[in-house]
């Protein structure tokens, strides 16, 4: 039977790393003592050298085994989810395997080396670029952060145990679904075999079989009344398999996945893919998040961002992300680690060896859609890519290859074109065609867009989060226009921090939807408003004429889900302004652009006849979009305003002043009402800042420790009296922890664009936390969490 030991609490760790400090009798209390996941170097926000973090450490563990790892016919494997970059490992003194690479997981069998008194491990971590390992060679535009980053386990084995189980379904369309498993033993077994399937726990069917000195055995089973794995219904199924005294599981789901050139089809139904690029990366720890913080990270996309697709740029993400997106039903492309370079000898050997890394620990994800095997953005290389396709087929034959390039006619070794479009520039150009970059028949795929195209921080001005928001708007709706696009996933999720070579000087790169501590921008709301379950309207202006120049607000943008908005100013209603669909046709949820705030006023309020009305309010609107720039037969629209009604010059400048150029006038008040099926179901209101505050929220309150630490984000905004964010508030911020838990990061913070964002861990304790947020100017801000040691 097997068993599986975490190891994730209570390591030793040094910065620094000598001979003697990997033998078993070396004496380490004065090693930090640390938990799993762990950043081998905290780091600042911005403006950081990224050499602090690449150098070689220390990591010790002391454990003991319980008897049955003793008893004969036990093997015993320590093994690493993932550990940044070259990991070599010592038990009781001895070199007992390594691994170079920074995002796979790796075991190494340490049977031969354990003893049954207290055991030690020791690990010598590399943490610099070396040039042999992927994505290394030369420059890369983010960081492969140092540290053991993801958990660590022992687990205890028969000689002869199930070392594998894949899982796929080609036949899901039929009334009998079709399964295949294929088993793989440790060495060559024989005997019977027992197959399980279950849903929510509850059995599903049983099939008995017989192995016959097989290494590897496939069963082939037809299933009734199944239910399929879905995007908005993501049902899972389990497969126990078990032989002799070993038992192993895996999850899977029963469903179907093909990219073709006119569109991705699952289960038999046409998806138009529309996603971000995710990385991995937190604030001040890097790749060092447990298991909550990736799930949020994909509630993120999938239901606060609208997404149902997600690349994991540029290397495979942590099993709890993709678990999660089994669960909420988000697809997945996921690739192998690289950026740009190709490397040779070694370098392409530890590559081939983290393509089968990779498709042997996912390939029973049913989010997983899609393997990317080729240097992302990397140049064509006919015999390299031969091979890395091949080996991924060879390994998954039920899933499709990608390779993520950014030029056109590159050589297709893979099934899809998978290609990064940054064609858009605000210009009339959204997206290549199809045809003309990867050929008639190649299924195609827009991995990347927009980025480093039109970086934008949160505290940007208006017009440049509103141009950000529509680049991202127009090429959704250019990918929305043609089955021809599979779909598009927009670079990227959130900002990150990168290398001196890259992003704003500050070592990040602005080009998320949202900020580094997950806080959407305006752009967020793009995807967010393209989904149905919630609803979002987000106006894309202050209303402050101060904020633009000249006081010319220009044209306002409402993205919402909304059927249609009602405006209102002043509180007296003044037009109903529906989705555009001249501009943005194809988008499941165009965006609103209202243009009229001035109803019947002319008529009501200032008693100019029908006639005048319509001609000046039609000028009126125009150079509130335009100012005094506007086209030149709106002027003639003035003019035949003034003339229908007779109206002095004075007048036309008090009218042209009230409800126009109104700087140096009273601010007023805008509301904004959303409706859905006829019912108002979002408002925003929009006027001068009468009073702020600061709230905060956080993603859970009951943290549980369990094999790992657990964790939970705590955001700040701080908003007027209307509830919206105040993007240019930087109140310095004093966070005050109580209770087993510690916050990560620095507690002495400011505001960034209005809002911030940190994490409190658990510290091995149980009980009750309060979370004190002390602000500069605002409110204080109290939170209560509750901690469970299990």
């Amino acid at each position: 039977m097997r068993k599986t030991i975490d190891l994730n609490f209570g390591w030793k760790y040094s910065e620094v790393c000598t001979d003697e400090m990997l033998l078993a009798g070396y004496d380490d209390s004065a090693f930090k003592t640390v938990d799993i996941p762990h950043a081998n170097k905290e780091i600042p926000y911005n403006y950081f050298d990224e050499s602090i973090f690449q150098f070689v450490s220390c990591y010790r563990k002391y454990f003991k085994l319980p008897e049955e790892a003793y008893l004969p016919g036990k093997k015993v494997f320590l093994r690493f989810e993932g550990a940044a970059n070259f990991a070599e490992v010592f038990i009781n003194g001895k070199l007992a395997g390594s691994h170079k690479d920074g995002y796979t997981p790796f075991a190494v069998d340490i049977t031969p080396y354990i003893n049954k008194t207290r055991n030690v491990i020791a690990v010598r971590l590399d943490s610099t670029e070396r040039p042999e390992i992927p994505p290394f060679g030369n420059v890369v535009d983010y960081l492969v952060y140092g540290g053991i980053y993801r958990e660590v386990s022992i687990e205890i084995l028969d000689e002869i145990h199930i070392e594998d189980i894949f899982v796929r379904t080609p036949v899901v369309e039929a009334p009998k679904k079709e399964l295949l498993a294929d088993i793989t033993f440790s060495q060559k077994a024989s005997g019977e075999i027992t197959l399980t399937l279950c849903k929510d726990g509850k059995i599903v069917s049983e099939k008995m079989c017989k192995a016959d000195n097989a290494k590897v055995m496939r069963v082939k089973w037809s299933i009734p009344d199944v239910e399929l794995w879905q995007p908005d219904k993501p049902v899972l199924y389990t497969l126990k398999v078990k032989f002799a005294d070993d038992e192993k599981e895996v999850r899977f789901g029963f469903r179907t996945c093909k990219f073709t050139r006119k569109g991705f089809y699952l289960n038999g139904k046409k998806i138009k893919l529309r996603g971000l690029n995710r990385h991995q990366s937190y604030p001040y720890v890097g790749n060092a998040m447990p298991a909550s913080a990736q799930i949020a990270d994909a509630e993120l996309l999938k239901y606060k961002l609208g997404c149902n697709f997600v690349r994991t740029s540029h290397y495979p993400d942590s099993v709890h992300f993709l678990n999660r997106c089994d669960e909420i039903g988000l697809l997945v492309f996921t690739e192998m680690p690289s950026w740009q370079f190709l490397g040779e000898g070694e370098w392409r050997q530890i590559c081939l060896e983290n393509i089968q890394s990779m498709v042997m620990r996912d390939r029973n994800h049913p989010c997983v859609v899609l393997w990317g095997v080729r240097v992302n953005e990397g140049n064509d290389c006919d015999e390299f890519y031969t091979e890395t396709n091949a080996l991924a087929h060879s390994l998954d034959d039920s899933r499709q290859t990608g390779g993520v390039r950014n030029f056109p006619r590159s050589h297709l070794l893979e099934d899809v074109y998978t290609y990064n479009d940054f064609s858009h520039s605000g210009g009339p150009i959204a997206l290549l065609p199809p045809d003309l970059v990867a050929g008639v028949r190649a299924p195609y795929l827009v991995t990347e867009y927009n980025g480093h195209m039109y970086p934008t921080k949160s505290f940007d001005r208006e017009e440049i989060r509103r141009e950000m928001a529509l680049r991202h708007a127009r090429v959704q709706n250019k990918s929305y226009s043609s089955d021809r696009y599979c779909g598009a996933t927009a670079w990227c999720m959130a900002d990150y921090n990168t290398h001196k070579d890259f992003g704003s000087g500050d070592r990040i790169c602005y080009h998320g939807v949202t900020d580094m501590f997950r806080v959407p921008k305006l752009s967020a709301a793009v995807y967010a408003s393209q989904q149905d379950k919630i609803p979002v309207l987000e106006v894309s202006s202050s209303m402050d004429v101060g904020e633009h120049p000249g006081a010319i607000v220009g044209q306002i943008y409402i993205f919402t889900n909304c059927d249609y908005v009602k405006i209102y100013k002043n509180g007296v209603y003044k037009s109903t302004a529906h989705p555009d669909k001249k501009k943005f046709a194809h988008l499941p949820h165009p965006p609103i652009l209202p243009a009229d705030y001035i109803g019947d006023s002319l008529v009501k309020e200032e008693g100019l006849n029908e006639t005048s009305a319509k001609y000046m309010k039609k000028a009126m609107v125009a150079a509130a979009k335009y100012g005094y720039i506007m086209p030149p037969h709106h002027y003639l629209e003035l003019a035949a305003g003034v003339v229908a009604g007779a109206l002095p010059i004075p007048r036309v400048v008090d009218l042209v002043t009230k409800y126009f150029a109104n700087w140096g006038d009273e601010q007023v008040e805008y509301r904004f009402d959303g409706y859905k099926d006829g019912r108002v179901v979002k408002s925003v209101t929009k006027t001068a800042v009468m009073s702020k505050s600061l709230i905060a929220s956080a993603d859970k309150l009951e943290l549980i420790e369990d094999k790992t630490y657990d964790v939970t984000r705590i955001e700040l905004r701080c908003v007027d009296q209307n509830g919206n964010q105040l993007p240019f508030a930087n109140n310095a911020i004093k966070v005050t922890v109580d209770g087993p838990a510690k916050i990560i990061g620095p507690d002495q913070l400011a505001l960034i664009g209005g809002d911030r964002a940190f994490w409190i861990r658990t510290i091995g304790k149980s009980g009750d936390i309060t979370v004190t947020i002390e602000a500069e100017g605002l409110n204080s801000q109290v939170i209560k969490l509750t901690a469970e040691k299990k």
